[in-house]
């Protein structure tokens, strides 16, 4: 299956509790449909103090958002991504700007 992201795309987030947020994709889960997306839907954890982290605390790290509720950013405005060949290669375009995204 074909998704409309990447890792490292630049995305906004158009539906859950981080609706407007943008960030970058840092993962993509192919299995289960979903993005995790830097900044955006952290979950807290509390950790016990460690030789990694002496003074222990609650760390934040981002969780996963289905890809159905985040969209392309391309010249910082939302937009579609349309396909189509070219020297053979399958590549993503910008239905609003017309560029390329690969």
């Amino acid at each position: 299956m074909k998704f409309h992201v990447k890792k490292n795309d630049e995305v906004l987030i158009i539906a859950g509790d981080d609706k407007g947020k943008k960030g970058r994709v840092i993962e993509v889960d192919r299995q289960k449909s979903r993005v995790i997306v830097d900044g955006a839907n952290l979950n807290s954890k509390h950790s016990k103090p460690n030789a990694k982290n002496p003074n222990g605390g609650i760390i934040k790290t981002p969780g996963a958002i289905h890809i159905s509720n985040v969209q392309l950013l391309s010249d910082g405005k939302p937009t579609r991504v349309g396909r189509k060949e070219e020297k053979g290669k399958t590549v993503r375009f910008s239905n609003k700007t017309g560029k390329n995204l690969d």
